[in-house]
């Protein structure tokens, strides 16, 4: 199982197929990590350097993170993919305004967000097929990528799909290279 906790300004992985329990992290920053609640990361709990310093700890990697340089993302399952945004405004002064086109039967929405990546799949009888993942040059080794990897690996594991990863980005991040 793979998951992807995002709050302010981190953004926590875990690989539950990597952890081999070894507690450092509920050690670290119990109040973050509990294993007795669902989820068991909450990273409203604690300060963001001290969660930092707990997943450093991690001696399998099943944890890691990275900043999440005011960039949010998230699942578009109707245009099958992935988003990346980042606000031209603070987050609190996001705003967004839907339009219906009288006649056409379509909505269109627009924001003051500006996209900055995404990751593409099909859905097959298999399983998600991740074909595509990209980053504006820009904003490129900031761990946004594989943000978008893990939030589609979490969709597909809520349903109960296989992830097959066809793009090399993909690939690279499921062996966990």
């Amino acid at each position: 199982m793979h998951r992807l906790y995002e709050y302010g300004d981190i953004a926590v992985f875990w690989d539950s197929e990597k952890c081999r329990h070894a507690k450092m992290c509920v050690t670290g920053s119990p109040k973050t990590f509990d294993i007795q609640r669902k989820p068991w990361i909450d990273l409203t709990k604690a300060p963001t350097m001290e969660i930092w310093q707990a997943i450093e700890k991690c001696p399998t990697k099943a944890l890691t993170c990275v900043y999440a340089h005011e960039v949010t993302t998230e699942l578009d399952p109707d245009n099958c993919r992935s988003v990346a945004y980042i606000s031209a405004a603070p987050v609190s002064e996001v705003t967004s305004e839907t339009k219906y086109s009288e006649g056409t039967d379509s909505t269109s929405t627009t924001d003051n967000r500006k996209q900055i990546g995404e990751c593409d799949f099909r859905r097959t009888d298999e399983g998600f097929v991740i074909y595509h993942t990209e980053v504006l040059p820009e904003y490129e080794g900031k761990g946004i990528a594989r943000r978008l990897v893990f939030r589609l690996l979490e969709a597909a594991e809520k349903e109960g799909m296989k992830v097959i990863p066809v793009c090399s980005y993909a690939a690279k991040v499921l062996s966990g290279k």
